[in-house]
């Protein structure tokens, strides 16, 4: 899956929490992101084809609000290079153009530029 991408995902500067927004259950960590999708860092497997509905925890100091809102279903996941967590992809659902411009936010002010 992941060599089917459209766009280059971009690796941030430091991991943000990523939160199920009906429990507010920890789900993991973002670790990297483009307008399209992510991908969630876990110490647990992420059962794939699942519709989540996700948050993101916004440093405060960088962005205008606390959380970023949004929908994403999980398409494939896998042990991570460190085999105690598990990276899972996920492809944004339904973005409306205020998310799509806080996610663009996001991967400028946290993004490593490469």
């Amino acid at each position: 899956m992941r060599d089917k991408r459209k766009l280059k995902r971009r690796h941030l500067l430091y991991y943000l929490k990523v939160m199920d927004r009906d429990s507010d259950a920890l789900i993991g960590f973002l670790v990297d992101i483009t307008t399209q999708g992510i991908m969630i860092m876990s110490e647990s497997p992420i059962k794939t084809g699942i519709l989540f509905h996700l948050k993101i925890l916004l440093p405060t100091e960088d962005m205008n609000k606390k959380y970023l809102n949004f929908d994403a279903k999980s398409m494939w996941s896998e042990r991570s290079i460190n085999t105690d967590f598990y990276d899972t992809g996920f492809e944004l659902i339904n973005v409306n153009s205020k998310d799509f411009a806080s996610i663009e936010k996001i991967i400028y002010q946290l993004g490593f530029n490469d």
